[in-house]
């Protein structure tokens, strides 16, 4: 499992992914205009509170080849900062509002990203299968669970890889503990681990206080 010791989410990507990232800061501005994909108040913010925050699960990598599928993807979080940082990654953005899905592709395009998709509709009715499910609060633990063993993909993995094991990684803020134990009520072959954002981001973070009650769950088979 990852560390929990702090790390830098940027530290192998390319000047282009950079330089990627930092206009889809600038199309999430020009979206978010006219379109609800980010809270207006985190607009000055949206390098930490946005595309840091969905960096946040690079702790551990996601090896080519595969499949992620970000439920109640809004305005591309965390798809985008995803799709640019694993290009070899097939990464899918899921939201029942197709006015964010239409932004979501058009950003796509303006960015390159042939690795990214959108598709407008309710998770639960999503017809694909991917092999790592990841979220930024969208849903009750339980709810995402269910999309993810629905939709769960076999992939082949390496015993030696620091690579992530296929499941569920989800950022989430607040006390979790009800929502873990109505998890492991509902599906006692499950293995979660609770990772705490501070001390992973503190080194990247200006306003590392943002983090202090936010975390990461890992959600995978036993």
């Amino acid at each position: 499992m990852p560390t929990t010791d702090a790390f830098d989410p940027y530290h192998d990507l390319t000047g282009d992914q950079r330089a990627q990232l930092e206009t889809y800061e600038d199309l999430l501005r020009r979206y978010n205009e006219t379109l609800n994909l980010i809270s207006p108040d985190t607009i000055d913010a949206i390098t930490e509170r946005h595309i840091l925050h969905s960096l946040a699960l690079r702790v551990r990598d996601f090896p080519a080849g595969a499949r992620i599928v970000d439920w109640g993807s809004g305005g591309g979080l965390p798809a985008i900062p995803l799709a640019i940082a694993y290009p070899d990654t097939e990464v899918i953005a899921v939201d029942s509002v197709g006015k964010k899905m239409r932004a979501v592709r058009s950003m796509a395009r303006r960015l390159g990203l042939d690795n990214l998709f959108a598709w407008d509709g309710r998770a639960d009715n999503w017809p694909d299968t991917a092999h790592y499910s990841v979220s930024r609060a969208t849903a009750p633990l339980v709810e995402l669970w269910q999309w993810h063993t629905r939709a769960a993909a076999e992939l082949p993995t390496d015993p030696g890889s620091t690579d992530w094991a296929p499941g569920l990684i989800t950022l989430k803020g607040g006390d979790l503990s009800e929502e873990i134990a109505a998890l492991r009520a509902q599906d006692d072959g499950v293995r979660i681990r609770q990772i705490p954002l501070h001390a992973l981001l503190q080194d990247a973070a200006q306003h590392p206080g943002y983090f202090a009650e936010k975390c990461m769950l890992v959600v995978q088979r036993s």
